[in-house]
Formats: C-alpha cells, sequence, structure tokens
C-alpha cells in the first residue's frame, strides 16, 4: 500500500485546464499511517518533466531510488486527494532532503 515519500504512478484521468492529466508521477504526502490502509484516499502532489523555474517546485533527479526517467519536479501548488485505485505502480522513494523541502512548501502555502 502506498506510503507517505514514496513515488507512484498515478492515473489523473482527464483534467481541467492547468491540471495534471493522464498517467504521471506522484509523491504520496498523506494521510499518516494512523487512518489504517482501510482509508479509501490519499493526498498526493504532481510532477512534471517541465522546468517553469517557480520556488514551489522541487527537483527530483532520476535514479534507481526514486525510479524516475527523467528529472521532474514536485508541483507543490497542485495538492490533491485522489481514491486509492488511481495509484497504478510504485515507482521509488524521495530522500528525506525532498520530503523535507516539501514539506516545508506545503505548510507555507496551507497556511491553515
Amino acid at each position: 500500500m502506498a506510503s507517505i515519500d514514496e513515488l507512484w504512478l498515478v492515473d489523473f484521468g482527464n483534467p481541467y485546464p492547468g491540471e495534471p492529466a493522464s498517467h504521471r508521477p506522484a509523491l504520496i504526502i498523506g494521510p499518516p499511517p494512523t487512518f489504517g490502509t482501510g482509508f479509501p484516499f490519499v493526498i498526493v502532489v504532481p510532477l512534471t518533466t517541465t522546468y517553469r523555474r517557480l520556488s514551489l517546485h522541487v527537483e527530483v533527479e532520476p535514479t534507481p531510488h526514486t525510479g524516475l526517467d527523467r528529472t521532474s519536479f514536485i508541483q507543490c501548488e497542485l495538492i490533491r486527494s485522489i481514491n486509492r485505485s488511481r495509484l497504478v505502480r510504485r515507482l521509488g522513494l524521495v530522500a528525506p532532503d525532498i520530503s523535507h523541502q516539501v514539506r516545508r512548501i506545503v505548510r507555507t502555502l496551507l497556511d491553515y
């Protein structure tokens, strides 16, 4: 089952303009394990291979550990909750420093 800090290939389906589309990698950022494996949703942040020079994006290099085949960017502004059935397959895991950067940006964005 999907865990926080894992990268998964996700089926985002047909999007509205500006939203992630089709099959693309995403970082799992929630929910925490205390919700249990029966919880039907996961919170994800999609990745793009387009470098947009935005401070909200966190770069992830392609390595055997990440499972990515191209340099990608975690789009922290596009957080969304999806049904677990949209998870296609596990790709890999982000390093702790990448996870820390994403957490910092998400906290700042939500200010909740």
